[in-house]
């Protein structure tokens, strides 16, 4: 059962439910349905699908996760991020609109879905890792931009199209003769409104006399707020017939339970962006699991994370829904409300069944101003330029990743500023390692630490190099390190020994050890002894599988004093005897000295 536990986490948190779980869950769940509805609805908009689409992916994704996920706060699905990136995807086989978009965007909930469970089988979590957070924040802050700009369109009334910043900025240009005034006074109305209610509803609620947590929440039914008032606006003055477009007829009750087409061919050319959606949809959510998670001293499991995540998915494609992951705002909403479990997202689950069952009549009248008035208050608090500041403040590699996903995304669009973020850190990455950061060092007066030359007082021996190296040996530095090694010996004819210290050094790959057993090999011939001091144990298990150490003509030391210590006594020894050391006398090369 404990086995089973590990991958169905409800059997463990199910074993401890109980009515004061229930109660708090039951409000986090009325509270973040009542935000939900409106959200959902604005992000299939984004995505460029019927808005009903927005709530099927808010139903059973939830369930799901409810059942596979470990956080016990998370709330799965729509989001906007995810929404754009599905109607870049979807855009590129098939129209927006069209029967082929709506099969591309279940398709590609159901690919993403595959290919979360299976990094989650094989324990790829880690995967994630290549996608810094400065690249993640580019990113985000890149697509924050595009989406918000792109929603203008329906805040003036005129069409426009494209999938990054130049084309929607153009297509909007065009469009500006056409704007419809009915519209703009609408969609600016709902914009000031959603605005206001965001900073100044909580802060008049408890002048009134409300306490701070209800005042909070209610705040946060800004949308609610917007979405009836505006339909009733809609309705009571017959804006559609005046040019302002209108959600119209949503189809209600549930959608049939059922597959997408697998034959679809549609799935070569969705399938990198499947993959993308996956992996940005999995950090996002790890980062938001995770800062909720601390808050509680609780803990998630990012590999369960991907199977909580595509079993969602895969819920999402056959409920008629599109790809979802763990959204930031919703999530903190279901935190602060008092969600304790996973129950809570199932109850919102029920809840918005209820109102696809029952009550989505009542969205006829709804405009797309206030929905995409809606979007455009929710990304923008993702819009974090600061980001560039300190990224150049503190290192120009993370800046130059930084921006170059941030150019690549507003200009090239969303999958290539992925791809472009996650290349230029690994670029990035090479770069700096294969360069890695080397010191001369000396012994600090007094200690047994040995520091850089250039940044302390230090002791030296003229016959003696003690040289650092701050990063593993591998393939990309190895022939950079020999280089400059033989730069210092140059700069240093009187050195006798050379001894490597390893303390910052965690691998040593076969290019590496073959550039080592190289200069092992020049520097005997030179007379110079060749040591290696301070190597951490894995490091060590992997040379004495070689024949390495054997060949060294020095030692491997256990501390980089007593290697300079001890090279400098037997040194002097040899410079103030008459004759040469005795044989038997001789270090044995490659034994490692002991304390």
């Amino acid at each position: 059962m404990k086995r089973l536990a590990h991958y169905l986490p409800i059997l463990e948190w199910g074993r401890e439910y109980n009515r004061k779980l229930l109660a708090s869950d039951m409000l986090a769940a009325v509270i973040v349905t009542v935000m939900l509805i409106p959200q959902s609805l604005a992000y299939a908009l984004l995505a460029g699908l019927p808005v009903e689409m927005g709530l099927y992916a808010s139903i059973l994704p939830l369930l799901a996760y409810g059942l596979f996920g470990s956080s016990r706060s998370l709330s799965v699905g729509p989001v906007a991020v995810v929404s754009l990136m599905t109607a870049s995807a979807a855009g590129q086989v098939a129209d927006t609109g069209t029967v082929g978009y709506i099969e591309a965007a279940t398709l590609m909930a159901l690919m993403s879905g595959m290919f979360l469970l299976l990094m989650g089988v094989l324990r790829l979590g880690f995967l994630a890792n290549f996608l810094s957070h400065p690249v993640i924040a580019g990113f985000i802050a890149a697509s924050g931009i595009i989406i918000a700009i792109s929603q203008l369109k329906h805040i003036l009334g005129i069409p426009a199209q494209g999938d990054n910043l130049m084309t929607v900025s153009a297509s909007l240009a065009e469009g500006l003769a056409t704007v419809s005034l009915p519209t703009l006074l609408l969609g600016v109305g709902v914009l000031a409104f959603l605005f206001w209610v965001r900073s100044g509803l909580q802060p008049l609620l408890q002048r009134w006399g409300m306490r701070e947590y209800p005042a909070s929440m209610l705040a946060r039914t800004g949308p609610v707020l917007g979405v009836i008032g505006t339909s009733v606006i809609a309705w009571s003055l017959a804006l559609g017939d005046k040019g302002v477009v209108l959600v119209g007829d949503v189809p209600g009750g549930l959608p049939p339970l059922e597959l997408p087409e697998l034959a679809n061919p549609a799935w070569r050319e969705l399938a990198v962006s499947a993959l993308l959606i996956s992996i940005i949809g999995f950090v996002e959510s790890v980062s938001v699991g995770h800062t909720l998670a601390a808050k509680r001293r609780q803990r998630i499991a990012p590999n369960q994370e991907l199977l909580g995540l595509g079993a969602a998915n895969v819920a999402a494609s056959v409920s008629g829904g599109y790809p979802v992951t763990g959204g930031f705002a919703r999530s903190v909403v279901n935190f602060d409300a008092g969600a304790q479990t996973p129950a809570a997202g199932m109850f919102t689950a029920l809840g918005i069944a209820v109102t696809a069952l029952f009550f989505t009549s009542w969205l006829t009248y709804l405009p797309q101003a206030t929905l995409a008035a809606t979007i455009i208050v929710a990304v923008l608090p993702l819009i974090d330029l600061s980001i560039l500041k300190r990224t150049w403040q503190y290192g120009r590699s993370d800046f130059a990743a930084v921006a170059t996903t941030m150019a690549a995304t507003l200009t090239l669009g969303v999958e290539s500023g992925v791809a472009c973020g996650v290349l230029a850190s690994l670029a990035l990455h090479l770069y700096k390692t294969s360069r890695p950061h080397m010191a001369v060092v000396g012994e600090v007066p007094g200690t047994e630490h040995f520091r850089n030359i250039d940044r302390h007082q230090v002791q030296i021996h003229q016959h003696i190099l003690s040289l650092r190296v701050d990063e593993s040996l591998y393939f990309a530095n190895a022939s950079y390190i020999e280089g400059r090694l033989y730069e210092l010996l140059a700069e240093r004819p009187a050195v006798k020994d050379v001894i490597l210290m390893c303390t910052a050094v965690n691998e040593i790959d076969l290019s590496a050890l073959e550039t080592l057993e190289s200069i092992n090999l020049r520097l005997a011939e030179s007379g110079i002894g060749f040591h290696l001091s301070e190597v951490k144990g894995p490091v060590m298990d992997t040379l004495q599988r070689t024949q390495f150490c054997q060949q060294l003509n020095g030692r491997v030391w256990l501390s980089q004093h007593q290697a300079v210590t001890t090279i400098a006594g037997e040194r002097e020894e040899r410079v103030s005897a008459s004759d040469p050391l005795p044989v038997d006398q001789t270090p044995k090369p490659g034994a490692v000295a002991e304390e």
